[in-house]
């Protein structure tokens, strides 16, 4: 029997994965990639000797991972190898007071409880909440396609929504638990990407609490791309066919499907299903005829996106001493960031920002006795962007990263590329120079996302992280597979 033909666009980890299970399934697929190598935002820059991961940074929700290479008979350790950091990482507040976060528990609770006596029962109480909201998010919520809602007529999952805390505000919750202004920054700093003031994010995403702290915070031995290039190895073993520097720019329609897609250098690709897992609004109003297109681009402009980034890659020709793998700089005020961000969009005043030097934990990220040095600021969508711009932060937040190390940097600094909303765009499309999809609030939740599938063409699907269930490294995996298992069901394969 003859094979149907996927057409997959983007190599995201979305891409790869629908494109691995749809493979798994029984489909010829073929992978169409915009850019020279795979894995979107997660590429990898090497140069001068220095090898950098260009997007994410941290692997959390480790079971995620191993989940989605046993649907194919894998480990994890088959493709790449994992390093538990510990500690998980350093804050570093005002006054340059810095907090090491251990990866054992009980150890964890011990330091909460000397900022705060009660706190270290506060975080056990805290975390045995979120540990149900991470089963019942992560095992079941997560896996829901959100076309209806009768998906959620599930007894267990409705008295599971119940005491998730979704009509709470983390803000609110955390304060239950906590007083200290240390613990409550480090019990909502994760919210800071998710596209909400803690005061508008559900409570429900305490379960990002439990995988940082109960989880724990680990390192894909030779950087995060280690895992596309896993997943990439997995997916060719399947049958995918990898196309790179193959941009869509155009499909071909008959009887309300799609029958090609086109990309810019003149090759056509035919299809019966079609997964785009490049930027959603790109492919909805920029790549179909505008009468296809599943949102207008009013219903667009209306969605509330998660933070872009400005982002620095420093190759520092010595080591810096004071730096663990992960650093977050906590030292300005957290709301005022969050919300220049999210409330009065703005380029920050005084910004917190993030410092990840793998070197720390892999020496091969860099030449013999250097540094490779990854500077990260969450910034607000759809702000103006430029060399200007780039220069002066990068100057202040290294006054702030100087000071803090007590030795000069700057001058060390043999290797810098600035990366920032302009970039996102040239390179993946992003909707408003976003790097994080869209915002985790509860109005863009479930069915309330946009949706998995093209409501005028029968045969074009979406997945990744502007639509089920969101962003992050681990949501994407999820959403391939939910997106494969849709057509899968659709097609009666």
């Amino acid at each position: 029997m003859t094979k149907k033909t996927a057409l997959v666009i983007g190599s995201g980890f979305a891409g790869l994965s629908v494109a691995s299970h749809l493979a798994k399934a029984g489909f010829d697929v073929t992978l169409l990639e915009k850019n020279s190598s795979p894995g979107g935002r997660a590429r990898e820059l090497k140069t001068y000797g220095f090898t950098f991961d260009m997007g994410p940074s941290w692997y959390w929700m480790p079971d995620v991972f191993d989940r989605y290479f046993a649907y194919f008979g894998k480990k994890v350790s088959d493709y790449y190898q994992l390093q538990r950091l510990d500690p998980s990482y350093r804050v570093v507040f005002e006054n340059h007071h810095t907090v090491d976060l251990p990866a054992d528990f009980e150890s964890l609770k011990a330091l909460f409880e000397r900022y705060e006596p009660g706190a270290g029962k506060g975080l056990q109480e805290f975390m045995d909440q979120a540990a149900f909201k991470y089963e019942v998010g992560i095992n079941d919520l997560v896996y829901k396609p959100g076309r209806s809602l009768l998906e959620f007529a599930d007894i267990r999952l409705l008295i599971g929504l119940l005491k998730m805390d979704v009509f709470t505000s983390i803000h609110r919750h955390a304060r239950r638990f906590f007083k200290n202004d240390k613990l409550l920054r480090l019990v909502e700093f994760p919210i800071l990407f998710l596209g909400a003031v803690p005061q508008n994010t559900p409570a429900l995403y305490s379960l990002m609490n439990y995988a940082d702290m109960k989880l724990g915070t680990w390192y894909p031995v030779g950087g995060m791309h280690q895992i596309v290039q896993g997943m990439v190895k997995l997916a060719q073993s399947l049958g995918v066919r990898m196309v790179y520097d193959a941009e869509v720019s155009s499909f071909e329609y008959a009887n309300g499907k799609i029958t090609a897609a086109l990309t810019r250098n003149g090759a056509k690709y035919p299809a019966e299903v079609v997964v785009a897992g490049a930027d959603y609004h790109h492919i909805d109003r920029e790549v179909l005829e505008p009468k296809k297109a599943n949102y207008s681009e009013n219903y667009w402009g209306k969605r509330v996106m998660a933070p872009s980034s400005l982002i620095y890659y420093l190759g520092v020709n010595k080591k810096i001493d004071r730096l663990l793998h992960h650093n977050l700089f906590f030292d300005a005020d957290f709301d005022q960031h969050a919300r220049q961000i999210y409330t009065n969009p703005a380029w920050p005043d005084y910004p917190l920002f993030y410092v990840s030097c793998t070197t720390k934990t892999d020496p091969s990220g860099a030449p013999e006795g250097m540094e490779n040095v990854f500077l990260l600021v969450p910034v607000a969508p759809d702000l103006e962007d430029n060399e200007e711009i780039q220069e002066k932060y990068y100057h202040r937040i290294m006054d702030r990263l100087e000071a803090y190390c007590g030795e000069p940097i700057r001058p060390h600094v043999i290797y810098k590329r600035a990366y920032s909303h302009q970039d996102f765009i040239k390179d993946y499309h992003s909707f408003k120079g976003n790097a994080y999809g869209l915002a985790n609030t509860l109005m863009q939740t479930a069915i309330l996302k946009p949706g998995i599938k093209n409501k005028k063409l029968k045969n074009l699907y979406y997945t990744g992280q502007l639509t089920v269930p969101g962003p992050g490294v681990p949501p994407s995996l999820i959403s391939g597979k939910v997106v494969a298992d849709e057509i899968v069901k659709d097609l009666n394969v």
